[in-house]
């Protein structure tokens, strides 16, 4: 009789929002989907050369190197160097994805039962990989006071001696937050005091929204209910461009992942990194090293390419911050005539969350919005409470995030009148 890991004893029944979502789309139903999120299935114009950097004739050669090809790497130099932070190549280490990056760095920092503080609202992924790697996740919460910041409280109380790492995601999925340079001093702080490593997330860090990130639909009626800690006159950085940290933090490990697929819209390539900063930083990429020779899972034409689809990434970002922009407005024009509707801020990334009547399940309202012909997430996908809560992509085509907005707000117009 065949045994299983216990780690691997997920519930892969089809949940009853995936099952409405596909006898919808299987009967051929209109869907406006507020949840895009694939850049290559938004309408987007791509080169048509753009799959010739992958006829490299260099690609029919194997060199195995572990943290990948040093052209590759150099490429991904040059991208910091845009950031205003120098690296050099052999801080880099090249992996198929994020996903695979943490799991490198999982490995690397944390033993078996180690634990990772990750913030939360956030991307619900981090979950499964701690799993796989037999490490556990422990969240590190993020509050709403006319904006999101760290809870720096609840995150002390979440350390324990088990405690290896901080996740922090700049700017952070769905919310938007980007982490403030007071944020970043008491991070740094809290890494320091008690020897933990910095794992930053910046995927999307090429899509902050400068101005736009002010709550036009009033965000002073807005609290996640926990403790905040916002003082008066604290940066809120909507009008600079936040720094990578891969520029690092004195006396603190940092390591950054990112990758193309957001920073050029290719999720299908294949193609991330991990940048290494900070104390033991040599002997970081030593171990790193041999956890990709392990592995070795890059394969030499997306590698040989990626310069040609890094340095060309310009064209595909502004489309991006085009429509994000306009979807933005476009969803701010139209909670503006909703009172029972409002859109928190946000200061980077392509997501909005949206606080709604708490009248009900979101799992209930996200059912009943699909049958009127509109696809939303509920909040309790990334981490918020089980009522109140919607995201909305702001990456799918504007005709249709007008159409699925205008199905939205009536539907709470007509049927769910109510005051936060």
């Amino acid at each position: 009789m065949t045994r299983f890991s216990e780690r691997t004893g997920w519930n892969t029944a089809e949940s009853d929002l995936a099952r409405a979502h596909r006898l919808r789309r299987e009967a051929g139903l209109p869907i406006a989907d507020l949840t895009a999120s694939n850049p290559t299935r938004c309408g987007f114009t791509y080169p048509a050369s753009l799959l010739d950097a992958l006829t490299d004739s260099r690609a029919l050669d194997y060199d195995p190197q572990p943290r990948g090809l040093i052209a590759a790497r150099e490429a991904v130099c040059r991208y910091y160097a845009d950031h205003g932070v120098a690296l050099d190549p052999d801080q880099i280490v090249l992996t198929t994805s994020t996903s695979e990056a943490y799991s490198f760095l999982f490995r690397l920092l944390l033993d078996p039962g180690g634990e990772v503080l990750v913030p939360q609202p956030g991307y619900p992924l981090f979950d499964f990989l701690a799993t796989l790697d037999d490490v556990r996740i422990k969240a590190a919460p993020l509050v709403y006071d006319e904006g999101w910041q760290i809870d720096f409280e609840g995150m002390r109380r979440a350390i324990t001696p088990q405690t290896r790492a901080i996740v922090v995601v700049h700017p952070n999925n769905p919310t938007g937050h980007f982490t403030k340079a007071w944020e970043k001093e008491e991070l740094a702080r809290i890494c320091r005091i008690h020897s933990l490593s910095l794992i930053v997330d910046e995927v999307f860090l090429d899509y902050g929204m400068g101005a736009t990130t002010e709550n036009r639909v009033g965000s002073e009626r807005s609290s996640v209910g926990r403790e905040t800690h916002a003082t008066a006159g604290q940066e809120t950085g909507a009008t600079k461009t936040p720094r990578s940290f891969a520029a690092g933090i004195e006396g603190v490990p940092v390591y950054v992942v990112s990758g193309l697929s957001k920073i050029a819209g290719l999720p299908q390539m294949k193609a991330a990194w991990i940048v290494a900063t900070g104390p033991k930083k040599t002997q970081a990429l030593e171990r790193l090293e041999v956890i990709a020779d392990t592995f070795l899972s890059m394969n030499a034409p997306v590698q040989w390419a990626l310069p040609a689809w890094l340095g060309g990434r310009a064209e595909i970002q502004e489309q991006i911050r085009r429509r994000v922009s306009a979807n933005l407005a476009e969803l701010d024009r139209q909670l503006a005539t909703q009172p029972t509707l409002e859109r928190l801020a946000v200061e980077g990334g392509w997501y909005a969350v949206l606080r709604v009547p708490a009248l009900e399940p979101d799992e209930h309202t996200v059912l009943t919005l699909l049958e009127r012909g509109v696809w939303v997430h509920p909040g309790y996908f990334f981490g918020l409470p089980e009522s109140g809560w919607l995201v909305v992509s702001l990456l799918g085509e504007e005709a249709e995030f007008r159409t699925g907005l205008v199905t939205v707000t009536n539907y709470f117009r007509t049927n769910q009148q109510g005051n936060f």
